[in-house]
């Protein structure tokens, strides 16, 4: 758990118009770290918001029927002071992924797009687990008491960066984003929940795992 008074682990969240992938992926973030005891902050933004904007009502329906609260969101336009704020920051797709990093060219160690980070998590978690295999940094934190919960997360997030060159790619690169449903069918938002559903599921129990590697 997060010491008190220690800055907690933030996730930032990147779409469009911060409508529709991105609010859906900040609450179920939210909602199934909370349902694991996790303390994470998590926020969203979109490269060109509609700012003040609800959620569009289809996104709205996908977050309820994932288990998260879809209510009080407002849009809200991505500025630099979030991307260095974040420890780790989740895009729709590789486009806004290269948008955050021209905003603030450091986040290229912690910006990846959703379905990326999903892929990339397994292969850094089961490093975490073996010892050998740890960077000087995780083989100082592994030798120390152990870390509050933020500090962990952080750890992971390096070791996604350092492991990410011996993860196989994607079949296709455009498997790393997810479609954007804004003014598509029921069906097109529902294939987007789906995948949201799963991305998140996959990132917030990789999570759980990696704090129990201490």
């Amino acid at each position: 758990m997060t010491e008190p008074g220690a800055a907690p682990f933030t996730i930032l969240v990147v779409c469009t118009g911060n409508i529709c992938r991105s609010p859906v992926a900040e609450r179920l973030l939210r909602a199934q770290t909370a349902a694991l005891g996790l303390p994470v902050l998590v926020h969203s933004a979109g490269t060109q918001s509609m700012v003040g904007h609800d959620m569009t009502p289809e996104a709205a329906q996908l977050a309820q029927h994932y288990g998260a609260d879809s209510l009080g969101h407002r849009s809200k336009q991505l500025t630099e002071q979030q991307i260095r704020d974040a420890d780790l920051i989740l895009t729709a797709t590789r486009e806004h992924r290269s948008k955050v990093v021209s905003l603030y060219p450091r986040a290229a160690r912690y910006t990846y797009t959703i379905n990326q980070v999903a892929r990339l998590l397994p292969a850094a978690v089961e490093s975490l687990a073996d010892p050998d295999g740890l960077s000087t940094t995780l083989v100082e934190l592994a030798e120390t008491p152990r870390p509050d919960f933020a500090t962990q997360l952080r750890a992971l997030v390096a070791e996604v960066a350092a492991t990410r060159g011996f993860s196989p790619p994607p079949a296709l690169p455009e498997d790393d984003d997810i479609e954007d449903p804004y003014r598509q069918s029921t069906a097109v938002y529902a294939r987007v929940g789906a995948v949201l559903n799963a991305t998140v599921t996959q990132i917030t129990e990789a999570f759980a795992a990696a704090t129990r590697t201490y």
